[in-house]
């Protein structure tokens, strides 16, 4: 089975990047638009980012829980920034009052700059040490326990919650971590390794090794792809629509973005910015694998890559991520409510795994409809 989810942009949206132009703030307004969608589209549910430019993820979430009935909310939080015994409480929260919809993306944090204005200042490997101790508490007390624990990191004496969660034995963990240290936290704890779309020749090796590392600890885990889609009627108009995006960055944006992310300590992201690094203007129609561009890397943190082509194309590609064993795809486009319906309507259809009436609810306005 592969479930597909969109993006709810904490940070904004629009139909350009690197610019304010047309930019549409994060109110709850536009959110709530673009959470009704996917809940009336038959996505699975939706990832709803974390960090300084964002809406706290938390919030956006728990008010969209009377706006929708069946999408799930993948709600990316950070372990250095709350105890592991309020997370658990938090989470259990959402879990029941959400009647089972919360999905939970951990994040350990690549800027260190970033970091340090919420209290965090210990190297790359400690942080992931930090969220280890955190998840082995975390899942301890969501399954019931009154644990204990002493570790470099996190104290706890009795730790508990009393009111459980609905899904067993807790909501569903995702996380994404390219290097070694990341890669020992997902065998350990992570029920979904989440990976930023690549080549698929330079991620299997990646999505192998943390499914052995997994096996290594006895356990099973998802494979989960981040990736932005620019569908057109043709390849023409794909290229055209995804180079457009960026006809605002200027030079002076680009390179104040490189300086920016030179800081960074993610070994995701830094395979992010080496697929761009050929890119002298942002503009180079950087296809590094059939169809997969990397041109937003050059203006954008996080996810930098896009799969660019005709519905067809895309539904063809995102089959070679299937073929290497995906079970989730965590799919977004600018502006992200025009193109949660594109890639519904007209992507999903043609995926041979694709069951939008699995997830789908009822919806009718004045210009759309479904049954």
């Amino acid at each position: 089975m592969v479930d597909v989810l969109w993006f709810i942009p904490g940070h904004g949206d629009g139909p350009y990047l690197g610019t304010d132009i047309n930019k549409r703030a994060p109110s709850h307004a536009y959110l709530s638009s673009v959470a009704r969608a996917i809940d009336s589209l038959g996505y699975y549910g939706a990832l709803i980012p974390t960090g300084f430019g964002c809406e706290d993820s938390w919030v956006i979430a728990s008010s969209m829980i009377p706006l929708t009935q069946r999408m799930k909310f993948l709600i990316a939080f950070r372990p250095g920034s709350l105890s592991p015994t309020l997370a658990a409480r938090m989470a259990a929260t959402m879990d029941r009052m959400s009647n089972g919809r919360l999905l939970l993306n951990i994040i350990t944090g690549g800027d260190p700059t970033e970091l340090k204005g919420d209290g965090t200042f210990e190297s790359h490997d400690e942080r992931y040490a930090i969220t280890d101790e955190f998840l082995t508490i975390f899942r301890a007390v969501m399954q019931g326990e009154t644990f204990s624990f002493e570790g470099k990191h996190e104290h706890v004496e009795g730790a508990r919650i009393n009111f459980p969660p609905v899904q067993k034995p807790y909501p569903p963990l995702y996380f994404g971590g390219s290097s070694d240290a990341g890669i020992a936290v997902a065998a350990k704890h992570i029920d979904v390794y989440l990976s930023l779309i690549e080549p698929p020749e330079m991620i299997k090796p990646k999505i192998d090794k943390a499914r052995e590392a997994a096996a290594r600890e006895g356990r099973e885990i998802g494979i989960g792809i981040r990736s932005h889609i620019v569908a057109r009627d043709t390849l023409e108009e794909a290229w055209a629509t995804a180079n457009g995006i960026l006809k605002h960055v200027t030079p002076e944006a680009i390179a104040a973005h490189r300086e920016r992310m030179a800081r960074f300590d993610s070994v995701g992201q830094g395979r992010m910015m080496q697929l761009s690094s050929a890119s002298t203007n942002g503009r180079d129609a950087l296809e590094v694998s059939p169809n997969l561009w990397a041109g937003f890397s050059v203006v954008n943190k996080g996810l930098g890559t896009a799969i660019v082509g005709t519905p067809e194309i895309i539904a063809e590609r995102l089959q070679a991520y299937v073929d290497l064993g995906a079970t989730k795809f965590i799919l977004s486009g600018y502006p992200h409510l025009e193109e949660c319906y594109r890639v519904a309507e007209t992507v999903l259809p043609l995926c041979s795994w694709w069951d939008a009436g699995k997830n789908a609810v009822t919806f009718r306005n004045d210009t759309r409809e479904w049954q």
